[in-house]
Order: C-alpha cells, then sequence, then structure tokens
C-alpha cells in the first residue's frame, strides 16, 4: 500500500516585496532567472532552471495578514533562500560584475559546499551553493 501522504509535492516560493520592478531587476540582472507573464495586480513568476519564484507586491497584503512584516522588520527574517548552482564561482564572478553587495563572501563550508551570501532588495537573504 502507498503512503498516501506521498503526493509527488513541487515547491515554489512567493516573495511578497516593496519594489517590484528593483526585485525583479535583481532576480534577472544579477541570478539570472526569467520572467513569466506579469499579471495586472503585479504577481510575476520568475525561473531559473527548477527553481520557480513568485513575486507579488506587499501591499497587495492585508495589514493583519500573517505574513505581513510590522513596520522596522526586515522581509524574510529567519529564511534562507538556498539556490545550488553548477558553478558556484562563475555565479559568485557574475554577481561582483554586476557590483552587488556580498554579505558572506565565497568559502568553502565544512559540510563540503562551497557557497556565498547575497541579500535582495527587500531583505531575503539568499545563500548560493554548489551542488554537492
Amino acid at each position: 500500500m502507498e503512503n498516501a501522504l506521498e503526493q509527488g509535492m513541487t515547491f515554489r516560493l512567493e516573495l511578497f516585496v516593496d519594489d517590484l520592478p528593483a526585485t525583479v531587476d535583481f532576480y534577472h540582472r544579477v541570478l539570472g532567472f526569467t520572467s513569466g507573464e506579469q499579471h495586472h495586480d503585479g504577481y510575476t513568476p520568475i525561473t531559473n532552471g527548477s527553481v520557480y519564484l513568485a513575486l507579488n507586491l506587499r501591499s497587495a497584503l492585508p495589514n493583519d495578514h500573517p505574513i505581513q512584516a510590522v513596520a522596522g522588520e526586515r522581509l524574510g527574517r529567519g529564511i534562507e533562500i538556498v539556490l545550488g548552482v553548477d558553478d558556484v564561482a562563475a555565479m559568485y564572478a557574475h554577481v561582483l560584475s554586476e557590483r552587488w553587495p556580498i554579505s558572506a563572501e565565497l568559502r568553502s563550508q565544512p559540510w563540503g559546499a562551497v557557497d556565498f551570501r547575497v541579500v535582495d532588495p527587500n531583505g531575503y537573504y539568499l545563500r548560493i551553493t554548489s551542488r554537492k
């Protein structure tokens, strides 16, 4: 008998942002994502390989929505978005060439990966890492 909970799930992540054009520019120019069709309300799907993100305006959320940041709170607090790439050194060089600030320099980790960290225009923390 198959496990009823094994449903072949997929994963999408929706980021609510304040400045949609700056965010789309960052993910395109700095990280190489491609956009799908932007909806009339601002919802913008973006992809790179098998990573699917959706960008949406934080202003579209009601003030009492559970993920709405309060004044002064950094978006994405407590979350690290991990993106695995084939050539982390090439991605690091590209991010540097785009003059995007690096939060943690390229380095080898004790668990065997090589990675670096950046923060997107909204404060979401991203770890760009090699695949093992």
